[in-house]
């Protein structure tokens, strides 16, 4: 790791905040939370994509379009199973199929850029959409769309929010999620800071996290560092001016 000036340099960040980088290991995961981090070499090599400031918005959602496949398989590794018996061509064949309903929910908007491939994976998923953005002043969430219906929850809800920062926005959707009557409540995420984890940990076990990354510090506006940026802007190619 680098010293303290020379991550500071680099990242364009306080010292003080540079100094937490240097403190904290880069993957830190509580063994009593629900947070798995998914490490396979694809998965530090798509990373490399995404983080880079170079990358190319095509490159940067197909890069995110993997990743979300890679977390999407280890998020739904345990899903219930029915045993069924079905005729091949040649002979019958003892199987198993899907015995819970799932509901993929992606945060508006940078979260659309994961739907693709868990839909991918689970096509006869339901799509449930939450808007929410952030204050830049508070770093707080506020929802903007919200169109689940009263009853009908699925048994397990997949929460696809490429960045998992403060945690507001994520907590906000979970806590939302419950009062719908939805069970089983995961979240995918590429990125994380260990702050936000810390703050979804808050709100039980029953909650489990499925990141690529573990990021340690926010930055003073909020942003995950190092991280990768702004997600959304990254995705739909509309960078601030």
């Amino acid at each position: 790791m680098a010293g303290q000036e020379g991550v500071a340099a680099e990242l364009g960040i306080s010292d003080a905040i540079a100094t937490n980088i240097c403190s904290i290991p880069q993957e830190t995961i509580d063994p009593m939370t629900s947070v798995i981090r998914v490490t396979h070499p694809l998965v530090d090599h798509h990373l490399c994509v995404v983080r880079d400031a170079k990358t190319k918005p095509s490159e940067f959602r197909a890069a995110i379009g993997r990743l979300a496949m890679f977390l999407g398989v280890r998020a739904t590794e345990d899903l219930q199973m029915q045993a069924v018996n079905i005729r091949t061509p040649l002979a019958d064949a003892p199987s198993h199929r899907l015995a819970v309903t799932i509901g993929v929910v992606p945060i508006l908007r940078a979260g659309l850029g994961m739907v693709d491939p868990l839909m991918v994976l689970l096509p006869d998923s339901q799509v449930w959409h939450l808007g929410l953005y952030r204050n830049e002043e508070t770093a707080e969430p506020i929802s903007y769309y919200d169109k689940l219906p009263p009853g009908g929850a699925p048994d397990v809800a997949l929460v696809l929010d490429p960045m998992l920062a403060t945690g507001g926005s994520i907590e906000l959707a979970v806590r939302r999620l419950r009062s719908w009557g939805v069970p089983d409540i995961r979240v995918v995420s590429i990125i994380a800071s260990q702050q936000g984890i810390d703050r979804i940990a808050k709100l039980g076990d029953d909650v489990r996290i499925f990141v690529a990354a573990i990021d340690p510090v926010l930055d003073e506006r909020s942003y995950i560092v190092p991280g990768l940026g702004d997600a959304g802007d990254r995705i739909f190619d509309t960078p601030r001016s």
